[in-house]
């Protein structure tokens, strides 16, 4: 699977990963001024929505219930960035990247901000790609390919075309 699958105790359970190939952190995208933070707490009382089968939607499920927020699933992330504008939600939980590479860049993102990364143990950043369980001989090819792009400076040069001076790459 290469499909910015994030590695998680759980998925490690049923397949295995490769070495990693970026790394992709959670944050909250809200309105520019809202006072939201990282922190669940500036969140009590407000909703916040996120994508169907993520990793954020067990986060959302077991740190911001929890926390007083109320939070509502969406089936896609166009679908949360539409109640996001629309004024639905005061923010959503989502990839970093993501937002800060798309939405953040287009004319409706235009009044909103990203949070710093989420830190919490149910939103790990390491993305690699899912291979068959056991599969070794697959993951030691895959994991020398993606030694070579790093040890010729392929991967920089990639990551500095399309991503200019942000470091997707954690080396972790």
């Amino acid at each position: 699977v290469i499909s910015s699958m994030t590695v998680t105790d759980a998925r490690m359970k049923v397949i295995d990963f490769s070495e990693e190939l970026f790394s992709g952190p959670t944050a909250l995208v809200f309105k520019k001024g809202a006072g939201v933070t990282a922190d669940p707490a500036t969140l009590k009382g407000k909703k916040v929505g996120y994508e169907q089968g993520t990793i954020q939607e067990a986060y959302a499920k077991a740190v911001l219930d929890k926390a007083g927020v109320t939070t509502q699933a969406y089936a896609n992330q166009d679908q949360v960035y539409a109640d996001l504008t629309s004024g639905r939600l005061d923010a959503a939980v989502q990839d970093m990247l993501q937002a800060e590479l798309g939405f953040l860049k287009s004319p409706a993102g235009a009044g909103f901000e990203v949070s710093k990364p989420i830190n919490d143990p149910l939103l790990p950043a390491k993305t690699a790609i899912g291979i068959s369980k056991g599969n070794k001989d697959l993951k030691t090819l895959l994991d020398k390919g993606i030694k070579a792009l790093h040890d010729d400076g392929k991967y920089a040069e990639i990551q500095k075309k399309h991503f200019g001076d942000m470091n997707l790459y954690s080396g972790k």
